[in-house]
């Protein structure tokens, strides 16, 4: 990949191609999955695991509340969301309130940004043009606005990003919505801001959209953009090289 200038992006393939590990999580309770990235991130950090990792997955119902809180833009209250069995779970990443269902592709990459010589803001552009990818390949064209990171559709958002980085080691990550429930999201000011509409793939569209076929395109986009060859690591494997006295191969 090249910046504007003509010049070639770090971590891009032009560069040289790292190794990267690939796992899909499935449908996984948020706060399981929470504990399982912030252990990743610290062996990645550690060095027990010696390369990045990308782990997709959907989550039950659950609202989390980013860095800059978010509890005034919820128009229901915790007791309604209780009788509805969803969790509102306070969390580290950056941005403010968002929900998280199934039929929502949800991404935590755990890099290293030093190694992959990525700064922040080139880390969350290759987030958002990830997504901004997957949507073309789905004949819906997404792009940027400048009032919020992810990736909109006229007024509406399609896909956000909410991160953390750690020791230079990156977790938390994007959730893109492909076929989900978006009354949830009515509940809120998604990420905090007035007067927008959410939107999915399959709303774009007019159909629903396969979510074998988005995580296809998921893995080719991401080894594209990252300049990463991708291994396929299942769920157990993964869950048990997490262990302090494990590494990936």
């Amino acid at each position: 990949m090249t910046d504007k200038a003509g010049q070639t992006r770090p971590g891009s393939p032009e560069i040289g191609v790292r190794r990267a590990a690939f796992c899909d999580l499935g449908l996984r309770a948020y706060a399981e999955a929470y504990a399982l990235q912030v252990e990743l991130a610290a062996r990645r950090h550690q060095g027990v695991i010696e390369q990045d990792l990308f782990l997709a997955v959907e989550h039950p119902p659950v609202f989390t509340l980013g860095r800059r809180g978010g509890r005034e833009h919820l128009g229901v209250s915790e007791d309604f969301l209780k009788s509805r069995n969803i969790a509102l779970v306070p969390i580290e990443r950056g941005g403010d309130i968002t929900y998280h269902g199934p039929g929502q592709l949800v991404l935590y990459p755990i890099i290293n940004l030093r190694q992959a010589r990525l700064s922040v803001s080139e880390y969350v552009f290759r987030l958002e043009e990830v997504m901004r990818r997957i949507a073309a390949d789905f004949g819906v064209e997404a792009g940027r606005d400048e009032r919020n990171h992810g990736v909109w559709v006229d007024n509406n958002k399609l896909g956000s990003i909410g991160i953390a980085i750690r020791h230079s080691i990156t977790f938390h990550g994007l959730a893109l919505n492909v076929n989900t429930d978006l009354e949830p999201f009515s509940w809120i000011n998604p990420c905090g801001l007035r007067n927008i509409g959410m939107t999915t793939l399959a709303r774009e569209r007019g159909t629903s959209c396969p979510m074998d076929d988005i995580q296809s395109r998921l893995r080719h986009h991401l080894a594209e953009i990252f300049g990463v060859q991708l291994q396929p690591l299942d769920a157990a494997a993964l869950t048990a090289h997490s262990k302090p006295t494990e590494r990936l191969p």
